[in-house]
């Protein structure tokens, strides 16, 4: 049974087909496993490899060629991350370039378009500023001119009044009951309730006097001070020009 087993693995692989066979090569220049392990030899052990070491040394080297596979593949997608990684990154860098380069390009366009703009808020303001200077100038002279007309009328006004005022002879008002209380009082200081009924006739005649110097008993002078107060009211404060 043993040799039959043997037979089946030589089948498996030819270069087992003896035992010292794979090995024999050692004079021309042992050629070593890619793990950097040699595989048994007679040499090394001293003794003819079994069989069973070579199957074990045969999976060893599929187990470590698998994991080298794999190694290289993570190597691989490692690398291939790395480069759509650099990549975007450069493909970004480019568009920002770009980005730049274009409003650097449009730079000089933008301000043009903001210097003409700029020169017509100027022009605009200007023409405002002469507009309201304009009419500034406009509403002094007019005011001016209210002044001096409304001054000139108030001391027309002012002057008239007073020459009326002048030329009216004013009499004492109720002198005859004026002389009475005076005596009346100096005759009975004492009894000073005898002179009431004159202290009242004499207010009765002062009242009646108050009434008939009224406004309405002199026109003249009620027109006079009617425009004399009215253009007080209505003048403006002078200005400096």
């Amino acid at each position: 049974m043993k040799e039959s087993q043997s037979k089946r693995d030589n089948q498996k692989s030819p270069h087992l087909s003896s035992g010292t066979a794979p090995f024999s090569t050692a004079a021309e220049g042992k050629p070593k496993s890619p793990t950097g392990i040699q595989p048994p030899t007679a040499s090394n052990t001293g003794q003819k490899a079994t069989v069973a070491e070579q199957e074990l040394y045969r999976r060893y080297e599929q187990e470590q060629a698998l994991v080298q596979e794999e190694l290289l593949r993570l190597a691989k997608r490692e690398r291939e991350a790395a480069g759509e990684m650099l990549g975007t990154a450069l493909q970004r860098e480019r568009n920002s370039t770009n980005e730049e380069r274009k409003r650097a390009a449009q730079l000089p366009e933008d301000l043009d378009a903001w210097a003409v703009e700029l020169q017509g808020r100027e022009a605009e303001l200007k023409r405002q500023e002469a507009f309201y200077k304009e009419q500034l100038a406009r509403i002094e002279r007019k005011n001016a001119e209210i002044y001096k007309l409304t001054s000139e009328q108030y001391q027309e006004a002012a002057t008239k009044a007073e020459e009326w005022i002048k030329r009216r002879n004013i009499d004492p008002v109720c002198a005859g009951l004026q002389s009475e209380i005076l005596k009346c009082y100096q005759e009975n200081q004492r009894e000073v309730l005898k002179c009431s009924e004159l202290a009242k006739e004499y207010q009765r005649c002062v009242s009646a006097a108050q009434k008939a110097l009224c406004v309405p008993h002199y026109p003249f002078l009620e027109e006079n001070f009617a425009v004399l107060f009215s253009l007080q009211s209505r003048a403006p404060l002078p200005r400096s020009f």
